[in-house]
């Protein structure tokens, strides 16, 4: 995965291992040989009262959160030679046992995905049990790991929310970087609402970009905002040379939530709306240059043959034009002005609105198609792994 930076180019890469894999079910907790379970009850501690000052106290954080994040190795075999262990991050949920982490950290990077022999958890303690897959999103790159906790003394991590989160917030990461467990970095909010790539054909958005020090081996672990809650979980890199440069992204904790919550349900599998239609930003200048009442909205630029949008008459124009350095801009195909009664200003916001619906759902588009408008209703689909659109 590649993208154009500065003139340079800038490789975006998966911050947590080289390979390693999963399965829906994945092995059971305690391998073959291993004693049967100790009745051992599971000891939790709860945190609270992280940031009330408003002060923001990396060494209270890391001291207090630490023991809930783990270190997620990654065990798989090529053939009769058995291959090196991948790592990531992760950390603790609940009390009954939930890990989160990337999928990526689990299955590896495309296009293998491959699943594993086996999966463990290690804790800063150094203990290390076996874990179980119960499912993961490739789409958002989130994974759910189910560990026997009795016996064991769980710090579950808060998920937060990044409403209300702004450029500058002081964050903190812990992780693994290059195997280095328990490792602590910090740093700030780059920006907000990027889009990274997922282990499919689709992007994730709304991701939040930081300056924290974010490597290899540090994917799944938490980016923590000042109040200990969990913002983000940590997940790609932007680098020219393969190492941290400053430029770190995390998949924000709205949408892992969204993973988690039907990854713990059967099937253990998340689905997502599916549209069938490709859109772009516009802009003043662009709208101006197409003679459009309005300046801001989500260009309809492609629309997939057999989608959603292509049935309820989305329509890509006939003549395309480039405009200021971008080429393949319709000039007599649709604007979508809004969506479910809501205004749309950019194609992002179209894709949040889609990602709150589930395939089946009808919703309402306002279009604008040169100076006439009018609402469509679209019956969203199942979103594919290889689209050729999105």
């Amino acid at each position: 995965m590649r993208r154009a930076a500065a003139g340079l180019a800038a490789a975006v890469a998966l911050a947590g291992c080289g390979g390693g894999g999963s399965s829906d079910s994945g092995p059971p907790p305690g391998g073959p040989g291993d004693p049967p379970p100790r009745s051992e009850k599971t000891r939790v501690r709860v945190v609270e009262g992280l940031g009330k000052h408003g002060a923001f106290d990396p060494k209270g954080l890391y001291k207090s959160l630490g023991p809930g994040v783990v270190t997620v190795i990654s065990e798989y075999s090529g053939g009769l030679v058995r291959s090196p262990e991948a790592l990531g991050s992760g950390f603790v949920l609940d009390a009954k046992g939930f890990v989160a982490t990337n999928a990526h950290v689990v299955r590896g990077n495309p296009p293998k995905l491959e699943h594993p022999r086996a999966v463990y958890v290690q804790f800063a303690d150094g203990n290390r049990v076996q874990a179980a897959v119960v499912g993961d999103d490739l789409f958002s790159d989130v994974a759910l790991l189910k560990i026997d906790p009795r016996g064991l003394t769980l710090t579950p991590l808060r998920l937060g929310s990044t409403h209300g989160l702004a450029v500058g917030d002081p964050v903190a990461a812990i992780g693994s970087p290059f195997g280095e467990e328990q490792s602590l970095s910090v740093g700030v909010v780059s920006a907000l609402h990027r889009s990274i790539d997922s282990l499919t054909n689709f992007k994730i958005g709304d991701a939040v970009q930081t300056d924290a020090a974010i490597n290899h081996g540090n994917s799944g672990g938490p980016l923590l905002a000042q109040n200990g809650r969990v913002i983000g979980v940590n997940s790609q890199i932007q680098s020219t040379g393969g190492g941290g440069e400053g430029v770190g992204f995390a998949v924000s904790v709205e949408t892992v939530k969204r993973s988690l919550a039907q990854l713990r349900r059967p099937p253990h599998r998340v689905d997502y709306a599916y549209r069938g239609v490709t859109t772009g930003d516009l802009w003043p200048q662009l709208a101006q240059r197409l003679r459009l009442s309005v300046s801001r909205g989500a260009l309809v630029v492609r629309v997939e043959s057999s989608g959603p949008a292509k049935s309820a008459g989305l329509s890509d124009g006939s003549h395309k034009i480039g405009f200021q350095g971008q080429p393949g801009i319709p000039t007599d195909g649709d604007v979508i002005v809004g969506v479910g009664g809501e205004p749309v200003r950019s194609s992002s916001d179209v894709g949040q609105a889609i990602a709150r619906h589930r395939p089946g759902d009808v919703v309402r588009l306002d279009i604008l198609r040169g100076k006439e408008r009018r609402t469509v209703s679209v019956k969203l689909g199942v979103r594919p792994a290889k689209p050729s659109t999105q």
